[in-house]
Order: structure tokens, then sequence, then C-alpha cells
């Protein structure tokens, strides 16, 4: 009886601790495996502060820092990306997406934000395979999937 105690008891510890480590691995919505990284960087959390607050050009430096100490961080890459492109800049902001995806082709904000930049800069057919790779992610049911498809929609409007 002991023994079993000890077995079972051994067993609920390595499923606690492989929950744990799938939850881990799985990361953020985004997709990215750096999550739990950025997650411990101040100019991490400060970037993303500063994007929420619409200062992008704050987030830029942040991520620009956090890419330097961490460059395999695809969020960060992301973030770089999206306040390049927020900022106008957009060759730099190719640049960051192309980084993100090469890290982790899944990312799906980096995904969505590169095909806006395609939409913006209009060139639909690349904006279109974003979106098709977007469907494969999350079948349609995300928001990066959603919101790539609406602006892609109002390009072809001539909104």
């Amino acid at each position: 009886m002991m023994k079993l105690k000890g077995t079972l008891a051994a067993l609920a510890m390595a499923l606690l601790l492989g929950a744990g480590t799938a939850a881990f691995a799985m990361g953020t919505d985004s997709g990215s495996s750096s999550a739990g990284a950025s997650a411990k960087d101040a100019d991490y959390a400060a970037g993303e502060q500063a994007v929420n607050a619409g200062k992008y050009a704050d987030a830029a430096a942040l991520m620009q820092k956090v890419v330097k100490r961490a460059p395999q961080n695809a969020d960060a890459w992301n973030y770089l990306g999206f306040s390049y492109r927020k900022l106008g800049r957009l060759p730099d902001a190719l640049g960051a997406y192309e980084k993100a995806l090469a890290i982790n082709p899944d990312h799906r904000g980096a995904n969505e934000y590169l095909g806006e930049l395609y939409v913006m800069t209009g060139d639909l057919p690349k904006a279109e395979a974003r979106l098709a790779k977007l469907d494969k992610l999350c079948h349609g049911s995300c928001a990066e999937y959603s919101t790539l498809k609406s602006a892609i929609e109002s390009k072809r409007k001539g909104s």
C-alpha cells in the first residue's frame, strides 16, 4: 500500500510538472515560444505598454534593446515591426516581421501584421498568402485572421 501511494504521488507530480512545461511551451496567443522570457524583461513589458499607448517611437527603442539582448524573441521582433509600421518605417517593419517569422513561422501576430503591411503597400497576393497561413493556424477562428481578412476586403473595395 505504501509503495502504491508513493507511485501515485510520483505520477501526480510528474503530471503537474508536465502540465506546467506544456503551458510554458505553448507561450502566448501569438504562438511565440519566447513568452516566458518576455514576461521577465522590464524593457519588453515597458515596450508592450508603449505600443498599447500608441507611443511607437518609445516602443521601438525599448524593443530594440530587447532584441539586442534576446535575438530569438519572436514577440519582441513582432512588436518592433508593429512599431516601425506605425511610424511609417515600412522597410524596417518588413525586416522585423521577417525575423519574427524566421524564429517562429506560426507566430499569428507577425503573420497578421506582415499581411497588413502588404495591404498598406498594395501587395494583395502577399497579404492573401499571410491570410492563408493564418487560416491554417487557426482555421479562420482567431482575431488575427479576422482582422487581416477585413483589411484585405477593405483594400479591395477601395476604402
